[in-house]
């Protein structure tokens, strides 16, 4: 993996037709995942990941990985309300920088601004207690990113196959 990330519109260009990506959420204590179909067209909440020390989070990530065969990873990026980058987005940065010379998987980020917030907002309108919400938000927000950037995947491939169809005209 690089440790640059690609914007979506780059992902898109050579995405295979049927792949599935991960969503990430890294927060500090905890990892959420999501999964896409092979389609790209829905995210499915996965699993959360308990952090514990580097190397033990990045063999847990690059084992789904594998185990899901995923394409690339979305990853959510904390920016501040503003839309700068403060310390959260920065450790993020990091994480992925010391995960490209572990992994091949390309990467791509997402601004996950008030994607937990959200997330719980939802949570708490379906009456869910606050012990099953802690126990399932980091993974439901991971799908909440991956979801935002499947659907701006699904516009950018659309633009795509609409001006490659003009050329051949």
């Amino acid at each position: 993996m690089s440790s640059r990330p690609l914007t979506l519109e780059s992902l898109a260009t050579f995405l295979p037709a049927k792949a599935r990506l991960i969503g990430v959420d890294l927060g500090t204590k905890t990892i959420g995942l999501a999964l896409s179909d092979v389609e790209r067209r829905i995210a499915t909440p996965l699993l959360t990941i308990e952090r514990k020390k580097f190397t033990a989070d990045a063999q847990q990530l690059i084992g789904q990985i594998a185990k899901f065969e995923a394409f690339a990873l979305i990853v959510g990026l904390p920016l501040n309300m503003d839309g700068s980058e403060g310390p959260r987005a920065q450790a993020t940065r990091a994480f992925l920088r010391n995960l490209g010379p572990l992994s091949a998987t390309p990467f791509a980020l997402w601004d996950e601004r008030l994607s937990t917030a959200a997330v719980n907002r939802a949570l708490i309108e379906q009456d869910v207690s606050r012990a099953r919400r802690a126990a399932v938000v980091d993974r439901m927000a991971a799908a909440y990113i991956l979801q935002g950037a499947l659907d701006r995947l699904a516009v950018i491939g659309a633009e795509i196959a609409a001006s490659s169809s003009k050329v051949v005209s």
